[in-house]
């Protein structure tokens, strides 16, 4: 016993003195990996690489303990910690309650406000919202008073959306919040006028307080190119106009952009009101935070997807807001209500450490990757692939990713190479970093994890070298 005591101290140590996962070596890249570095020009400090086959030996590994900011790639590790800890079939419902004295009278008028109880569904869309609120007219419900929001599950979690990179207008920016609606975006939505040769618009939702002030220029002939469009936002007091100019073809059809108007609150709000009067209902109140009584009756529900197809659209469009979001329900689901960013973030830590994963200086900060402070390496990132592998939620969690040349964010690549299909990764890219990382598979049927960490000015530069890793990979 004092013997397995005494090693796995000096595991601990040796995690803490490198930083990385315990006993990882590097090891020099094969010549044909060595030559596609090479070709991008730039320096081996920028890369924090590990190849290894899946539950095997280590073919390639550079700076494998450094940490790397590693973008987009970040996601991998919220994604598995939610999916390990909460299960595949995990859902989020969001739900209607009324108190339970409350009356509907012979003409649909509710005595007593309707109580919202949202737990932080990252993927509530704008027809799921509709078809929960007629619930209640189907219930002869016509007019209602104040919708209660309670918001207890999540604290001060809002961001500002211009903070990252000054385009806070801009969906990948979304802040996060317990009730999200559409990722809390509007869509600019432009359709051809074919008589009268112009372009008309309109808003999805329609909610007040948005105008847009298109000066597209009509088109003429054939759709030879798409759209050649730019949208201003310029914020008022309590509106937003969007300017848009441009040319656009008429023949190319209809086109629409996707913009942030309002936070998530006020978004949400307008949009709760703008549907309810839509369905035939009235309101005679507002849309206000407060808290549930406790013997409310519920009177409509929708659940969310499971959290398996959930984590498909997180880490195959690399969406920011739901990882945010996703993040803040391991928070709450550990039992920090309200969840803040930084105690759930310590949660996922704890999660991949009981895993046995060292993660030595790995800063998880949002979650998302949408930041300039996370940090992971190379060897961390590749222990948890070889983790989640030997997992009964691997089949889960490969097929969150993208395939190579199929779909996501790596649809495009590759795609007329024999190694279309045969690799599920994650990809990342912010100005100064670039990063892939999950599962190629061979033709000769053995599969290896490769993950590519790369941080420099000139990071895009890596590009054809992660295209040429997995093209290696696959002819193995």
């Amino acid at each position: 016993m004092l013997h397995r005591k005494f090693a796995m101290m000096l595991v601990a140590w040796a995690a803490a003195l490198f930083g990385g996962a315990a006993g990882a070596a590097d090891k020099p890249m094969p010549p044909e990996v060595a030559r596609a570095w090479s070709a991008t020009g730039l320096p081996s400090s920028a890369l924090s690489m590990v190849i290894e086959e899946v539950q095997g030996d280590r073919l390639a590994a550079v700076n494998g303990a450094e940490f790397k900011n590693p973008a987009s790639v970040m996601k991998l590790v919220t994604t598995w910690a939610a999916l390990s800890e909460l299960g595949p079939d995990y859902v989020w419902q969001t739900a209607f309650l009324i108190d339970n004295n409350a009356t509907v009278s012979d003409d649909g008028v509710l005595s007593g406000p309707v109580y919202l109880r949202p737990t932080g569904d990252p993927v509530i869309m704008l027809e799921d919202l509709w078809r929960l609120m007629r619930e209640l007219r189907l219930r002869g419900i016509r007019q209602i008073n104040d919708i209660v929001v309670d918001r207890s599950p999540f604290g001060e979690v809002a961001i500002d959306p211009a903070e990252f990179d000054g385009k806070g207008d801009r969906p990948y920016n979304a802040s996060p919040d317990v009730f999200m609606v559409g990722f809390g975006a509007v869509r600019l939505v432009f359709t051809p006028d074919l008589q009268a040769k112009r372009w008309r618009a309109f808003v999805d939702p329609p909610i007040p307080g948005i105008e847009i002030d298109s000066d597209i220029k009509y088109q003429d002939g054939s759709c030879r190119r798409g759209p050649r469009v730019s949208v201003q936002t310029v914020n008022g007091a309590d509106d937003v106009r969007f300017r848009v100019s441009g040319e656009a073809h008429g023949a190319c059809g209809e086109f629409d952009f996707y913009r942030l108007a309002f936070d998530q609150q006020a978004f949400a709000a307008r949009t709760l009101k703008t549907m309810w009067r839509e369905l035939g209902g009235t309101m005679t109140g507002t849309v206000k935070d407060g808290s549930i009584p406790a013997d409310a009756v519920p009177l409509a529900a929708h659940q969310s997807p499971p959290l398996a197809e959930v984590i498909r659209l997180v880490n195959k469009r690399s969406n920011n807001v739901m990882t945010r979001v996703l993040l803040l329900t391991l928070g709450a689901q550990a039992g920090q209500r309200p969840a803040t960013v930084a105690g759930s973030a310590e949660v996922v830590k704890r999660i991949l450490t009981a895993q046995g994963i060292e993660l030595g200086q790995t800063v998880i900060e949002n979650g998302s990757g949408l930041s300039r402070n996370a940090r992971i390496s190379a060897d961390v990132m590749a222990d948890m692939l070889q983790h989640a592998w030997r997992s009964p939620a691997m089949p889960e969690y490969v097929s969150s990713m993208a395939i190579l040349g199929v779909d996501g964010t790596l649809k495009r690549r590759l795609r007329g190479d024999d190694a279309r299909g045969y690799a599920n990764m994650k990809t990342g890219a912010l100005k100064d970093a670039r990063a892939i990382a999950g599962y190629v598979l061979s033709k000769s049927g053995k599969r290896y994890v490769f993950v590519s960490l790369v941080n420099h000015p000139q990071a895009y530069k890596a590009r054809d070298f992660e295209n040429a890793v997995m093209a290696w990979l696959n002819d193995r």
